[in-house]
């Protein structure tokens, strides 16, 4: 398909899905019940952490995760207290456990408190075009207070070669701005010309029939290929095909 087709092809496909409706069956819609920057935060990434399985699975396990929380996740991260954090023991999705959920709330307030937050940590890191380094230092930074060392399989590292598909759709959710009322664009301090598309199964699987993606992994270094070639199609907001992508491989079988 030649470069202009694709590029209108795509452009169709992200109006499509780039819609409201889109929230009603995407784990994005549990930071949606917030209003308040730092809950919406403290949410999206709780909820993108444990963003694997099925859908349905990841929307009741975060949701159940924000009901630990009070459904006040900043006010919970912030000032819990070590009794507190016993109910999150039971907690359990795929191999995100109960000790997991604690380490988390425990480096989140970790992070708010020394550092102002998620935002702040990231733009502090960020290069002109990509956040994938400031990602390896969020991790860096996460688990350097005392921690189980199993818990920090639950961030990937782009500097290890890892795609990072959970950590890069929470940037999406937070930096890109738009009309549709899907992503939040939070996050001023940042661009979403920075941001790097979210890289799984069903994504990969239709850039690569598209011709965006050769390589055969899904990795850090097939990340950069895409990026690249979404870049071409629109350097100022490369990542909307992430709903292009995802929707025509999810809902169409593409």
């Amino acid at each position: 398909m030649k470069a202009t087709l694709l590029k209108e092809f795509l452009d169709t496909k992200v109006v499509q899905y780039n819609h409201p409706k889109f929230i009603e069956s995407d784990p994005i819609q549990v930071p949606h019940a917030f209003t308040a920057k730092e809950d919406i935060e403290i949410a999206g990434f709780l909820t993108a952490t444990i963003a694997w399985g099925n859908r349905k699975s990841i929307i009741s396990s975060a949701k159940r995760f924000m009901e630990l929380l009070d459904n006040a996740p900043y006010d919970f991260v912030l000032n819990h207290t070590p009794s507190d954090l016993d109910r999150c023991v039971p907690f359990v999705h795929r191999t995100f456990n109960g000790e997991d959920c604690k380490q988390f709330i425990r480096s989140l307030q970790h992070l708010y408190k020394t550092y102002g937050g998620l935002e702040s940590i990231f733009s502090k890191y960020a290069e002109t075009d990509s956040l994938q380094g400031a990602i390896s230092r969020f991790k860096s930074l996460f688990f350097e207070i005392d921690h189980r060392p199993r818990s920090q399989k639950h961030i990937s590292d782009p500097l290890k070669n890892s795609a990072a598909k959970r950590i890069n759709m929470m940037l999406r959710w937070f930096v890109r701005r738009d009309n549709s009322g899907v992503d939040f664009g939070i996050w001023k301090s940042l661009s979403p010309a920075q941001l790097s598309c979210p890289l799984d199964v069903h994504s990969g699987n239709v850039a690569r029939k598209l011709g965006l993606l050769t390589r055969k992994q899904n990795d850090a270094k097939a990340l950069q290929e895409l990026d690249q070639n979404l870049r071409h199609l629109d350097p100022r907001d490369p990542v909307k095909y992430d709903f292009a992508l995802f929707g025509l491989g999810v809902f169409e079988k593409f």
